[in-house]
């Protein structure tokens, strides 16, 4: 009798914990063992010959234009689906139909369902014009909301569902605590990793109750460096205290929170792993010591892209995989010479390099993944639903609050703003950028539909001394000089900052009698070159919808209700942020 009580107690026991998971909405990153969708991915495993186990754990890239499918292009990627039989695909850019007829017919050519992936850090819109944009995710650190985050989430992923993206390479929770730092910046949600962590993990529960699977990005910590992982090997030189205090916690939270995917970054951390130019991807120490073992992260690990300066000027792509795959990553994203990295990665377990054991733990994960997912029953996405589910009115609302919520009033000497229309306007669009010389008109625009008089100029960094100059002699009947900032965040560019001859200018400009504002649409840093001005704000991103609302809350349309979440140096520690890692020194 005994023993049918603890067999009775064991079940009930059992099914509570069943039914809570289930409640909870997330998606657990391990299947329960007896569960059909690893009953699923356990029986295709044990068929699978060890290069179709290899060829799982690759993914590379594609794009959702139109092509004709009888293209080399299309030729080229159902090559390797079916022959080389790889895991995944990244999207780079794309129409939403294209995208999901694109994507529908690779899948059918694919034994085994495809991860579909794509760095959807700002929703799809930031890969597929027409689908809900989002602002940056420091937009949404200066809200502080973890609604705004949730709905962030949600909304990715069911656009990206909707078109077959089925992974998004986002968050970031990199806590962004260097101001120089030329890559993650914006990106990151701010330099609190508090505020990092709660809102990271707000935006993974909402797009993993959603079907999409969420990566934590870029582990263990990208935000203390001063150099691009794309061209070169950044190292961030700290001790274990500041670590485990600033850039693992956020990487802890989203672990509890359930995340799926960890992407490891290409930075040397010496605390960790102190071999000399050792990026994380590639160390034993950090990706199965510290993320498996110490962290307790049961999900798939993947790379950030093996094509890297950070990889690549150290390793060739057949050793830098193996290297990947010895440290305990899971899938390699987009290496060079994909079938030679295939190749080289089935010799070397036939070699010993690498148990097969190892590869299987590896495949499982992947596999596991994708019926999480779903994708074990229903690969295809139905091309007659996308226009009811990506960009409705709703969700587009959604998003144009979160541009607006954000907007970051910094600095307001002299009660500047609101501006007034009966005021004439100077407005200097300044990009940093070559060739991106109207960066500003929908900004500029949106000025002269409520003051039409005044003074326009626009620059890029190619823009003439001569014509800054002649600019400059231009302001005199202006009432008020607003100038806009754009300094684009791209991977290889090695900065974000602005144009030394437009700081000049502006510095120049700030010694004349006439009131100035700046408005910044990209890092919210560039008041550190001109403290003297008398206003300054913040709007993240030079979207066309951040360039309206800035507008709107210059001239006091909108409630400014953003709060800086990052501090200037030297300046303004004014954001709810908090440079822990000063104070740790």
């Amino acid at each position: 009798m005994k023993i049918y009580k603890k067999a009775y107690s064991f079940l009930l026991f059992f099914f509570l914990f069943l039914t809570i998971n289930c409640t909870r909405g997330v998606i657990e990153p391990r299947l329960s063992f007896g569960s059909s969708e690893a009953r699923w991915a356990r029986k295709v495993l044990s068929r699978m010959t060890l290069e179709e186990k290899i060829g799982q754990m690759i993914c590379l890239s594609y794009s959702g234009c139109f092509v004709n499918r009888d293209s080399d292009f299309v030729k080229d990627l159902k090559r390797l689906i079916t022959q080389q039989k790889i895991g995944g695909l990244i999207l780079f850019g794309g129409d939403v139909y294209e995208t999901a007829y694109l994507t529908n017919t690779l899948q059918e050519a694919a034994k085994i369902p495809l991860l579909i992936s794509s760095d959807l850090e700002r929703g799809l819109g930031c890969q597929m014009e027409g689908a809900t944009l989002f602002p940056p995710l420091m937009s949404i650190g200066a809200t502080g909301v973890e609604e705004s985050a949730y709905q962030m989430g949600k909304i990715t992923a069911q656009e990206a569902r909707a078109v077959g993206i089925n992974v998004t390479y986002a968050p970031v929770v990199d806590v962004n605590i260097n101001p120089e730092n030329p890559i993650i910046n914006t990106r990151s949600f701010g330099e609190d990793p508090d505020l990092v962590a709660r809102l990271g993990a707000a935006f993974i529960g909402g797009c993993q109750e959603n079907g999409l699977m969420a990566t934590a990005k870029h582990f263990p910590g990208h935000g203390d460096t001063n150099k691009d992982s794309h061209s070169v090997l950044p190292s961030v030189n700290c001790d274990n205290e500041r670590l485990q205090k600033v850039e693992l916690f956020p990487f802890k939270k989203a672990i509890e929170s359930g995340v799926q995917i960890i992407m490891s970054a290409h930075i040397w951390l010496p605390a960790i792993d102190p071999t000399p130019n050792l990026p994380s991807t590639l160390s034993p120490a950090i990706i199965t010591e510290l993320l498996r073992r110490k962290l307790g992260f049961k999900g798939i690990i993947v790379t950030d892209a093996m094509g890297m300066g950070g990889i690549s000027s150290l390793y060739i792509p057949e050793e830098a995989a193996l290297r990947a795959v010895q440290a305990g990553v899971d899938m390699i994203l987009l290496p060079p010479e994909p079938e030679k990295v295939i190749d080289y990665l089935i010799e070397g377990v036939k070699k010993g390099k690498v148990s097969e054991s190892r590869i299987d733990s590896s495949v499982r994960r992947i596999l596991e993944g994708k019926a999480r997912l779903g994708l074990h029953k229903n690969k295809l996405v139905d091309i007659e639903a996308i226009d009811k589910k990506v960009a409705t009115k709703e969700n587009l609302n959604v998003a144009a609050e979160m541009f607006e919520d954000s907007i970051t009033l910094v600095k307001n000497e002299k009660n500047l703003i609101p501006l007034s229309s009966e005021q004439r306007i100077a407005v200097f669009s300044l990009s940093s950028d070559p060739g991106d010389f109207f960066a500003g008109k929908v900004f500029v625009e949106e000025i002269r539909k409520r003051c039409p008089e005044g003074f326009d100029f626009f620059a890029d960094k190619f823009t003439g001394q001569e014509f800054i100059n002649e600019a400059m002699e231009k302001i005199c009947d202006a009432d008020i000089i607003v100038i806009a900032l754009f300094s684009r965040l791209r991977g290889g560019k090695g900065s974000v900052d602005l144009d030394l001859r437009h700081i000049e200018l502006i510095k120049k400009l700030s010694e004349s009698s006439k009131p100035m504002a700046v408005i910044s649409f990209g890092s919210p840093y560039f008041l550190k070159h001109f403290p003297q001005i008398d206003s300054y704000l913040c709007a993240y991103r030079y979207a066309s919808e951040a360039q309206e609302a800035a507008a709107e809350a210059i001239f006091g349309e909108i409630d400014i209700k953003g709060r800086l979440p990052v501090s200037i140096p030297d300046m303004y520690p004014v954001g709810h942020g908090i440079r822990l890692y000063e104070e740790l020194k």
